[in-house]
């Protein structure tokens, strides 16, 4: 029988959920595997309340746990990316298995550390660090290894999933006021920039960007918006359209490279996506032989991300294998396809005077850039100003910047102009 033996760094949400799913599931995961994983050493900075360590020895030296010789496999649950690093680094080192729920880690510094991991002769595994519960990367890898991977498009953060939900539910809550409630609630941090202006989202997207296409890691690549410029009227507007907004990652190989980005998007009320509200996840991968595939479950939280985390020790346990990479034998460094460079259809938000020609007036700009207008909605005017939302067809991002740059230049139009972007797949 093969015994693994764990050691936990951090006893946090997830740390707590993957100790006690350890010990929970330990005959079903012996049935499974044919051998026993037991957690040898945790390394955190105060006891978890609901995990029972009587009989597992425990330290608040983090760097312990990894140069401890009993242990053949060391669990990253601390988040951050300094003292994470580190750690990491020095269990590789070590030559001991490294599984992580840590994304910007592994968005930033991975290709460093899977080349540590390789010369070692370990794995380095990262389920986790991706979407909660949902084993993307083990789909996009293993399930569908055998397509070429044409597009993803990615609910990918449970937060910004919620505002928007709560903001459209309730119609005449803020951003700001739902945002609180999301913190009341434990949805969103005390400091909640990371979720909310999307950089915790561009990490996910930049590994499943690369998992997918066989590309360097290329954060600083990312085109970056959050959700705090999203209005009630925008949601209700896209509404009145057919559309839902929801905060998305999008990354695409052309054949001018790889388009990678994570922003607001407008998407047809039909679409599967359009249907994952509050905190849930989802991610849409389009590929040549398994045509749209999606994946929908829990991104965060105890069980679904420690769902992950053993997971990925149990494939330790079963592979033994050196594979600590992105899913290709060598990466293929494609051009960065800038945000100007890519084709979509908008949606456009502005609010003018009421008075007669200022539609004609836009509509010869758009004209001349050679956009022409899907949807309009013109609404009643109210003390002398009237709003103007419509969504345009496929166009050059340069291109409709060019038509915004014009139209805003009018002096009828009495405020800057709202662009977001509408899905096209």
């Amino acid at each position: 029988m093969k015994k693994i033996r764990v050691g936990i760094c951090g006893l946090g949400t997830v740390g707590s959920g993957t100790f006690n799913l350890i010990g929970k599931n330990a005959n079903e995961i012996s049935r499974k595997t044919g051998g026993s994983v037991k957690v040898v050493q945790v390394g955190c900075r105060r006891p978890h309340p609901d995990c029972d360590l009587s009989t597992t020895d425990t330290t608040n030296d983090l760097f312990a746990v990894v140069n401890n010789p009993d242990i053949d496999v060391v669990v990253e649950l601390i988040g951050g990316i300094d003292t994470a690093l580190e750690l990491v680094k020095q269990a590789l080192s070590n030559k001991k298995h490294v599984v992580t729920a840590n994304k910007a880690l592994i968005a930033i510094h991975g290709e460093d550390l899977f080349k540590l991991a390789m010369d070692a002769g370990v794995c380095l595994k990262f389920e986790a660090a991706i979407a909660g519960g949902i084993p993307i990367v083990k789909a996009i890898r293993e399930g569908l290894s055998g397509n070429n991977i044409e597009f993803l498009a990615g609910i990918i953060n449970g937060t910004t999933n919620f505002i928007l939900t709560e903001m459209e539910a309730a119609g005449n809550r803020s951003f700001s006021e739902v945002l609180k409630e999301a913190q009341d609630l434990g949805y969103a941090e005390a400091d909640p920039t990371f979720d909310v202006e999307g950089i915790d989202a561009a990490h996910k997207m930049t590994i499943l960007s690369s998992i997918s296409f066989g590309v360097p890691l290329r954060f600083d690549a990312m085109y970056l918006e959050g959700i705090s410029n999203i209005t009630v009227e925008d949601i209700k507007y896209a509404g009145e359209l057919g559309y839902k907004i929801k905060h998305l990652g999008i990354t695409t190989k052309t054949d001018a490279g790889i388009d990678l980005r994570v922003h607001p998007t407008l998407i047809e009320k039909s679409h599967m996506l359009a249907q994952v509200d509050g905190v849930m996840n989802a991610v849409l991968v389009g590929s040549d032989a398994a045509g749209q595939t999606m994946y929908y479950g829990a991104g965060a939280g105890a069980g679904p991300t420690a769902s992950s985390v053993v997971a990925d020790i149990i494939d330790v346990m079963r592979d033994g294998d050196s594979v600590a990479n992105l899913g290709f034998d060598a990466l293929m460094d494609l051009p960065m396809v800038d945000i100007s460079s890519i084709e979509s259809a908008y949606y456009l938000r502005l609010r003018v005077l009421d008075k007669p020609g200022v539609l004609a007036k836009i509509t010869t700009i758009l004209s001349r850039y050679k956009i022409s207008i899907e949807s309009l909605i013109q609404k009643d005017a109210k003390r002398g100003e009237a709003p103007i939302i419509l969504v345009s067809n496929i166009v050059l991002e340069k291109v409709m910047d060019e038509a915004i740059d014009a139209i805003s230049n009018l002096d009828e139009v009495l405020t800057d102009i709202t662009k977001i972007r509408v899905a096209s797949f």
